[in-house]
């Protein structure tokens, strides 16, 4: 649904970045789950950190950084290549499964369409080729791609536009199910599009509970090049 804030956008969108997990397949599967449980004990084994500060030092890190990792390399100045191998090792087709409803969804679309992470490139390939859509993307702008900043940072969404070769922020859409990188796309000018939710949120010019629904909630993306 549109957000009672919003108004509709006359500029035609020829940019669209898609968020990796928990948006480009169904939140609630359990993957981010266990990513998450890796990465409490990456921190219990590798850095010996008492297991009962742990969950409140991610959150610290997530809310302050963007991510752990970026807490983590600020803190301990952990290996990211040890820590992003160690995180992603998880079985993915215990959790995903090919989606062909969303590969079609995916080539319909007539705008470049770019995977746009925190996580790193490797694990973007993996789920990508296990849901089935590695070739509906021009390709992965992960971590190390926009030299680990990270979402919601500032740097991260203007070097993403520019790997995109996509200089107008109003002519791109971000869909991720994080409201707080939804924030910063939005500062720019960007269009934000909350996947996994109804409803009104500040920080989205629409919401939808999953992918799916994005031709019902903004057909346009579908005449922009008529």
């Amino acid at each position: 649904m549109r957000g009672p804030h919003s108004a509709p956008n006359l500029m035609p969108i020829s940019t669209l970045f898609f968020d990796l997990d928990d948006t480009l397949y169904e939140s609630g599967n359990g993957l981010w789950t266990a990513i998450r449980d890796r990465m409490s004990e990456y921190m219990a084994e590798r850095l010996d950190l008492p297991r009962d500060q742990i969950p409140a030092l991610r959150k610290q890190y997530y809310e302050t950084y963007g991510t752990t990792l970026r807490g983590l390399q600020k803190h301990y100045q952990v290996d990211a290549d040890d820590y992003l191998a160690y995180v992603h090792d998880v079985p993915l087709n215990t959790y995903l499964h090919p989606d062909p409803k969303l590969r079609e969804l995916l080539l319909s679309l007539p705008q470049q369409r770019w995977i746009f992470t925190n996580a790193d490139e490797a694990h973007a390939e993996r789920v990508l080729q296990t849901v089935g859509v590695s070739d509906c993307f021009e390709g992965i702008i992960d971590v190390r791609a926009i030299d680990f900043a990270c979402k919601p940072e500032r740097e991260a969404y203007l070097r993403a536009m520019a790997l995109a070769n996509e200089p107008d922020p109003q002519r791109c859409v971000l869909l991720d199910d994080s409201p707080v990188n939804l924030a910063g796309a939005q500062e720019l000018g960007m269009i934000t599009i909350l996947v996994g939710q109804n409803g009104f949120h500040p920080a989205a010019t629409f919401t939808l509970p999953d992918l799916y629904k994005l031709r019902e909630i903004m057909p346009q993306l579908w005449t922009v090049f008529e």
